[in-house]
Formats: structure tokens, C-alpha cells, sequence
């Protein structure tokens, strides 16, 4: 199974020069838990809740003068959309991320998080079963 399966396509971008508060009431409208930040329309970060309330606690400053941009961190961790979700899950699990930007060259495709991967795990345990079967010849 590839990330492009599970991955979802519907992104929430802020440009790089908005502020955490625009950022944030994207987040809150859309009900997602980060954004991207963007330069000229290619991804260039990406912006947690964690990351928004850290910003908030560390600068003590109000979140319409903090720029989303140095909350976010950047460069975002990438994935192609022709990865298999376990090198995603690998992925995640060393970079100890639960997010990752789905991309070919600069160009954005989506966002596949460790949610996907746990929504899909039925699909996978089947998959993986499918592929064994017919690599043993089990057909049980």
C-alpha cells in the first residue's frame, strides 16, 4: 500500500509571512491540527498545535505579532506519494513526527499522519496476509 492511499489530499495552508493567529484560526475553522506554511504556493513548514503553544508560552507575546513562520518548522519533514506507508511509518517513528507532507519535487500532494496510518491498519494487516499467501502458496 502506498502513502498516496491513505494520505489525505485536503490541505490547510497559511503563507509564510501570516501571523500564528491567522494561523491558528485556519486550524480552528478547519478542525485540523496543523498548516502549512508556504512560500510562492511550494510548502516551506508546517505548523502544529504544539508548535502554536509553544510559540505562545516561550514568547509570552500575543499570537497577531509572533509570524507563523517561526513557529513552524521548517524544512517540513517530506514523504513521496509513492512511498509505502510502512517506510512512512518508519519514517515517523525515527524522525519522531506524526506528520508528514506529502510531495513530489516542490510541488505539495497532501498530508499523510500517524491517524492515517492507524485508521488504515485493518487494510494493512490484509494486505500484508494477501501478499504472504501468495508468496508461500497459503491459501488457508
Amino acid at each position: 500500500m502506498r502513502v498516496a492511499d491513505v494520505m489525505s489530499t485536503e490541505v490547510e495552508c497559511v503563507e509564510l509571512g501570516g501571523s500564528l493567529a491567522s494561523a491558528v484560526e485556519t486550524m480552528l475553522r478547519a478542525g485540523v491540527g496543523s498548516v502549512v506554511v508556504t512560500r510562492e504556493g511550494s510548502p516551506a513548514g508546517i505548523l502544529t498545535e504544539t508548535d502554536a503553544l509553544i510559540a505562545a508560552v516561550e514568547t509570552d507575546e500575543p499570537l497577531s505579532s509572533i509570524p507563523a513562520a517561526r513557529a513552524a518548522t521548517s524544512p517540513p519533514e517530506t514523504i513521496r506519494p509513492t512511498a509505502t506507508v510502512r517506510t512512512a511509518a518508519d519514517r515517523m517513528v525515527k524522525l519522531a513526527v506524526k506528520k508528514l507532507l506529502v510531495v513530489d519535487g516542490m510541488e505539495l500532494h497532501g498530508i499523510v499522519t500517524m491517524t492515517d496510518l492507524v485508521e488504515h491498519q485493518g487494510t494493512f494487516i490484509k494486505e500484508a496476509l494477501r501478499i504472504e499467501r501468495g508468496r508461500d502458496g497459503w491459501r488457508g
